[in-house]
């Protein structure tokens, strides 16, 4: 095992190195390599940024004979700030993910299938794509045992590698005799020089109790029991979404996401929230005061002083979570001769799976934030078909006039990420962003793709409708019809509690599956409220999620099947889904059985229904869902004088025959 003491001190002497950072990439064009010129003014030369920090890994001691650049910042956030995209920098490659490595002579980014195209797209010669989910596809620790000599060293910062990452790739390369060094300074930060964004430091507000539902000072209480149970004495916090939620607190560090740079700790008598002084106000000071309990006095402290505030407890049972802890927290809890050895438990925190089970206060927040966010989408989308026609809509005036409409709604704070506006073959690449360089006209003839969402401060949204302005053709309804047909599936199922997400996932690919169709991404993923649009620890997908404790009532996730014609069209249906309780004939073991309640109430287009492929289930569902829609948002549009958007509304919200 790598000597944490070692690590440490590695570490410390680079303290005030930490962070620095990369900067925004725009995205490629949607249409293959070989037929779109545009796509190729999209790519980002990588050629002097490569030989520079080979010159780097050449004269580190010992010499370094690979270097990762993994997709996160020292908190593992999927969402980075500017200064954090180290391997955007490095690849042109902006997706938000991916791992590169690069050797004397290769350079390699493994991502997964929603960024194949747009990989393709903004990475140049210099780069070899390893599409993961592929047989063929080496991982990272098979590609590097392979292609190594015996007794070479592999870098990385392990600020940017979970514990779990580290000591599960360790593993891999001891075999081969091959070493996983911890280097001492981030190696791109250092390629990137004065050039870097600078690190967001705003400052970080309280959210109110009608909002979260739930005291700061009873959610300490109910993590200490947890801790009791698992005999932790301590638990640390490094998700920055676990602080925000776990504090009450908001901030705007990261584009989309209300959080802020933070580590929080918690032990039986005291919390500890470390933050730069600059972003903590007066009005956090107070809110951090208790109104009864000393014992929830919360202390606050130097953002940077946690890796030696941790090493005071040693001997005690430490709590680290698997998924956000860098292998530099571990590192701090070594053996010293005059001190007994930590106890550290690396699993998922009891606070990620509190913050992923809403209480009643946030269901409402979002049930009532839906709402306002569909008004907004109604109105965009009669705008959408008064405009199209005319031809001066692009993909770009598309998605600003619809961050306007939402604008207009109540608790409105932003946009929850970047809004996708694709047209025909853009909206190929799953997680298109268009830019001046891309950006095509929406048309009449071309199937049009938005994946959009707001932040409000009464929940999160996240939405995907697909629109056709024209006549579609028959390949695309079927397409349409069959993504809907499998999206009606997920939304009408019942399962047990506690049964695992990835379970689920097949009954969103039945209906494309039976003709030979399929998607590469996964269908849903959790969502915070009114904090990050992904949330951990469970989801949808065909990929197993160690964390994943099992479906429980309260929890929100997307419900998002699609198909992706490469060059041509990209179709998703995605609605956000609560967990409530089913009523089922039966209660087998006294399990209880559990199903989802649609969120998002938008109407799905008709325009691109086969009516033919459905069953009267899937019609009566349909059906059922529209007349919500029209009781839930005709009211707030009629209120708001909104008569376009209630017009479009009460038109696609007509039965189905």
């Amino acid at each position: 095992m790598i000597s944490f003491v070692l690590l440490l001190e590695t570490l410390l002497a680079r303290k005030e190195n930490i962070y620095s950072c990369p900067p925004d990439r725009n995205l490629g064009n949607l249409q293959t390599l070989e037929n779109n010129t545009s796509v190729m003014s999209s790519v980002v030369r990588t050629g002097a940024q490569l030989i520079r920090l080979r010159k780097l890994m050449a004269s580190e001691v010992p010499p370094l004979a690979a270097y990762i650049i993994p997709s996160c910042d020292a908190h593992h956030s999927e969402y980075l700030a500017s200064c954090d995209e180290r391997r955007a920098f490095i690849t042109g490659f902006n997706g938000s993910a991916g791992t590169a490595i690069v050797t004397a002579k290769e350079a390699l980014l493994w991502t997964d299938a929603r960024y194949f195209l747009q990989a393709e797209a903004q990475m140049d010669e210099n780069w070899t794509l390893m599409k993961e989910g592929q047989q063929d596809t080496l991982s990272r620790g098979q590609w590097l045992a392979e292609h190594l000599d015996s007794g070479a060293n592999v870098g990385v910062d392990p600020f940017l590698m979970t514990v779990t990452e580290w000591k599960s790739l360790k593993r891999s390369l001891d075999g081969d005799n091959i070493k996983l060094m911890a280097v001492k300074n981030n190696l791109v930060d250092a390629v990137w020089g004065l050039n870097q964004p600078e690190r967001p430091n705003q400052p970080i507000k309280p959210l109110e109790l009608k909002f979260t539902g739930k005291s700061w000072e009873d959610k300490v209480q109910a993590v200490r029991d947890v801790m009791k149970d698992k005999k932790a004495d301590v638990l640390v916090l490094s998700a920055l979404d676990d602080s925000a939620w776990f504090l009450n607190l908001r901030g705007s560090d990261i584009t989309y996401n209300p959080v802020f740079f933070s580590y929080t700790v918690i032990t039986q008598d005291k919390v500890y929230f470390f933050a730069n002084d600059e972003q903590v106000t007066k009005e956090v000071v107070n809110h951090l005061k208790p109104e009864k309990d000393v014992a929830n006095i919360v202390e606050i402290k130097p953002y940077e002083s946690i890796t030696g505030f941790l090493s005071s407890y040693r001997g005690k049972t430490i709590w680290l979570s698997n998924q956000s802890s860098q292998a530099l927290l571990l590192s701090t809890l070594g053996e010293k001769a005059d001190k007994s050895v930590n106890k550290v438990i690396i699993e998922c925190s009891p606070v990620t799976i509190a913050k992923a089970n809403k209480n009643s206060v946030e269901i409402n927040g979002f049930i009532n934030c839906h709402v306002r966010d569909a008004a907004a989408l109604c109105n965009y989308f009669a705008w959408l078909e008064k405009e199209v026609p005319k031809g001066t809509v692009t993909e770009i005036s598309g998605s600003d006039k619809l961050e306007a409409f939402r604008a207009e709604m109540e608790n409105f704070v932003g946009l929850s990420f970047a809004t996708i506006s694709s047209v025909g073959p853009n909206a190929a690449i799953i997680h298109y962003k268009a830019t001046p360089e891309t950006s095509r006209a929406l048309t009449t003839d071309e199937i049009y793709l938005v994946d959009s969402g707001g932040q409000y401060k009464d929940g999160t949204t996240d939405v995907t409708r697909t629109m056709h302005f024209g006549t579609p053709k028959p390949f695309e309804k079927e397409c349409f019809t069959r993504v809907l047909k499998g999206q009606i599936k997920v939304a009408q199922a019942v399962f047990p509690t506690k049964i695992k997400g990835n379970y689920l996932d097949t009954l969103a690919r039945l209906a494309l599956w039976e003709v030979g169709l399929d998607y590469g991404h996964g269908t849903g993923h959790g969502v915070g409220a009114y904090l990050n649009v992904h949330e951990g620890p469970m989801g949808i997908s065909w990929r197993p999620m160690p964390d994943d404790p099992g479906l429980q009532v309260g929890m929100v996730l997307s419900n998002e099947p699609g198909y992706y014609q490469d060059g041509e069209f990209g179709i998703r249906i995605e609605n956000l889904v609560h967990i409530v309780k089913a009523d089922t004939r039966h209660n087998f073991r006294d399990r209880g059985y559990l199903t989802f309640e649609d969120l998002t109430v938008c109407p799905i287009q008709q325009k691109l229904i086969d009516p033919t492929l459905l069953t009267q289930e899937e019609i009566n569902y349909i059906n059922q869902y529209h007349q919500k829609c029209l009781d839930m948002v005709g009211p707030l549009l009629r209120e708001m004088g909104h008569q376009a958007g209630l017009n479009w509304l009460i038109k696609e919200t007509q039965p189905i025959g």
